[in-house]
């Protein structure tokens, strides 16, 4: 257990709103637990199939997509592993990981960690408390172009007391400090990647093979085919209970789904909704319903993509904004792509999540058609609407490997031709959808996010610190009045202030309309009936991979599929 001395009596402590929500299908819940030990030994190959193409680099502090986040979550570890509760305030219900054991300060500004003295990187050299202080500072310097270096910014630094002894010291007391530094920083061994400056960690060919400490660890990267991680059957905290884990890409969704129902994959998390009888009907697989944090919208750009930091020529203007966003029939086109699957977004988080008292723009085409007049856009013969010579039309950028966002995309185009706007659709691979994003190389983009489960997490999709290369904040929104509320939130250790204070952001975001929130993303994944999944959390599906079954009678060979034998 954690030697833990809790915050001072005022802690926020945030009551937990997520759970395993199962629909009319036979879906299996949360956590399923095995109740045959004599089939949940350790063995057989699980593979996952992914749409698209590669990801982001497999490191930690630049990881920009889901499928790296997966491989780094079985890689590395991290001090300490959030509860399945979800609980982000104060330290009740994490679990030791790196960290055997913790003790905070009297005055809460620092908290002693105290290593697993039997956690070893795969590479055989011992976990030490230089490697925490070096993941800190890694992830503190802005020359690494981290995600997280926002989300840590209470973090003062990292001393090392010994070698099995690291401290991290805080800026100042917050409920949310401790959720802060062991969630956003996975432990990194300094000794792998000390010498290469933090500005060319992102080109090294040293991130594309990662050494961690965790259970699983990296076997190969074939590109454009697969990844493939191993067992690590010498591990600190035990052995997964599969030997193997592979990610293997497919060309789009659908060739994703003919390899699932074919029995080329174990499983995909993304099943569209038109797709689930099929699936629901199969004699190998079964769908998984999990929980998720995961939204879509339409994210419309702040800044011209071509005269960056000039303001968009057309979304610059918060009335048009509005104006998109009243266009929409978002019920509508709900109903059109998930049947009665769908969940109406409902703001910058999911509805299980949700602020049910926010306001968004109603659905009122005559009220948008009136805003783009009162901005000055004129409707000519064709019904396209101009100003200055310049039509209203833009160009809306979409992956190719979500059958979801691609539906909306048309349909999006179509609801916006109502009110004269004319939308160019532009497809693309995952990756280079991820670039033109993350780079701000776009008009409006059919987004997704699957945010921390801290509501302090929107700071880094609608706060300005997330605005930059590689940040998150992708559509450059910026508001004084939002960032100082959420502020205000993060810091209150009153839980009806702190309610409040988001409750007046997200408002302000809302009001401000940079995006047009459309639905929550559908997490029902299609999953082998010989697999047996465990610990399923409500930010991702995979952090207890390494505790999923295979019985023993029901284990496969793989070498089919053209998979070189695992090593021990």
């Amino acid at each position: 257990m954690a030697q833990v001395t809790f915050l001072p009596p005022n802690s926020l402590m945030r009551p937990a709103r997520i759970a395993c929500s199962l629909a009319a299908l036979a879906l299996i819940g949360c956590g399923e637990r095995s109740g045959d030990t004599a089939n949940n030994q350790a063995g057989g190959t699980m593979i996952f199939g992914v749409a698209g193409s590669e990801p982001t680099p497999l490191f930690p502090p630049l990881t920009a997509d889901i499928v790296s986040r997966i491989v780094i979550d079985q890689v590395y570890d991290r001090l300490a592993e959030i509860g399945s509760d979800m609980n982000t305030i104060g330290d009740k219900g994490f679990q030791p990981r790196l960290a055997r054991s913790w003790t905070w300060s009297p005055d809460s500004l620092s908290i002693t960690f105290s290593l697993d003295p039997r956690a070893k990187w795969h590479d055989g050299q011992p976990v030490r408390a230089q490697d925490v202080k070096y993941s800190v500072a890694l992830n503190k310097d802005p020359k690494t172009g981290t995600q997280v270096t926002a989300s840590i910014a209470n973090v003062d630094s990292v001393s090392v007391r010994d070698s099995l002894t690291a401290v991290a010291w805080f800026h100042r007391r917050t409920p949310e400090q401790f959720y802060d530094l062991v969630y956003q920083v996975p432990i990194l061994p300094e000794h792998v990647t000390k010498g290469i400056a933090p500005d060319k960690l992102g080109s090294s060919d040293v991130i594309r093979r990662p050494i961690g400490s965790g259970r699983f660890r990296f076997a190969r990267w074939e590109p454009g085919m697969r990844i493939e991680l191993l067992a690590d059957t010498a591990n600190y905290r035990g052995r997964p209970k599969l030997d193997r884990f592979v990610i293997s890409f497919a060309a789009d969704g659908g060739a994703a789904i003919t390899q699932l129902l074919s029995g080329q994959s174990d499983f995909y998390d993304n099943v569209p909704a038109d797709v689930l009888p099929r699936v629901d009907s199969s004699d190998r697989v079964r769908p998984l319903k999990y929980p998720g944090l995961g939204y879509a919208y339409m994210g419309m750009n702040f800044r011209d993509p071509k005269r960056a930091p000039a303001p968009h020529p057309i979304f610059g203007d918060r009335r048009i904004r509005l104006a998109m966003s009243m266009a929409m029939d978002r019920r509508g086109m709900l109903r059109n792509v998930f049947d009665t699957l769908g969940t109406l977004g409902s703001g910058p988080f999911a509805r299980s999540v949700a602020d049910t008292t926010l306001t968004l723009p109603p659905f009122d085409r005559a009220r948008a058609a009136a805003l783009l007049d009162s901005a000055g856009w004129v409707a000519g013969a064709d019904g396209t609407r101009a100003k200055n010579g310049r039509p209203l039309a833009f160009t809306l950028v979409v992956p190719t490997s979500s059958r979801p966002r691609m539906r909306y995309a048309v349909l999006i185009q179509e609801q916006l031709k109502a009110i004269g706007a004319r939308v160019e659709i532009e497809s693309m691979d995952i990756s280079a959808f991820i670039e033109r994003t993350m780079g701000g190389n776009f008009d409006a983009a059919m987004m997704t996010t699957n945010p921390d489960p801290s509501p302090a997490g929107i700071k880094q999709n609608w706060a300005t610190e997330g605005i930059g290369k590689g940040l998150q904040n992708q559509v450059s929104y910026s508001n004084p009045r939002f960032d100082a509320l959420v502020d205000s939130a993060t810091k209150s250790f009153d839980v009806t202030k702190a309610r409040q204070y988001y409750h007046r952001a997200y408002q302000t975001l809302a009001d401000d309309a940079p995006a047009v929130w459309l639905y929550d993303v559908l997490t029902v994944g299609g999953l082998h009936k010989r697999i047996h999944p465990e610990g399923l959390r409500a930010d991702g599906w995979w952090p207890n991979l390494a505790d999923w079954w295979i019985p023993a009678n029901e284990r496969i060979d793989r070498d089919r599929i053209g998979l070189r034998p695992a090593q021990p």
